[in-house]
């Protein structure tokens, strides 16, 4: 049972990883914070924007959540409430990286 819940630990904190990882490149390569935002020029641009936003979620949840309680002074109950939708999803994208990690290294 120990070993199940430090597994899924795992799991989400590879997700949440992740999604800081490819937030904060977003953010070195445009200078501006990713949203959750589509661009409509093109499909490539919209595409583009759907991939960041499934795999860059939890990051942007957390970051929105965090800004909002400091500077809006929202209640400590909208921040809980995000964070469990951000570990969540983060849990699930947790999965979808470790399969790929695991299919990368031979072990699939």
């Amino acid at each position: 049972m120990f070993l199940d819940l430090l597994l899924i630990g795992y799991i989400a904190s590879a997700g949440f990883v992740a999604a800081g990882v490819l937030g904060s490149l977003y953010q070195l390569l445009t200078r501006e914070p990713p949203r959750f935002n589509f661009g409509a020029e093109s499909l490539m641009r919209f595409l583009a924007d759907l991939f960041m936003c499934v795999f860059a979620g939890p990051f942007i949840i957390m970051r929105n959540a965090i800004r909002g309680r400091r500077i809006e002074k929202r209640p400590l109950g909208w921040l809980v409430a995000s964070s469990t939708i951000a570990g969540m999803w983060s849990m699930c994208s947790g999965m979808l990286v470790m399969n790929v990690a695991l299919i990368l290294v031979g072990y699939s």
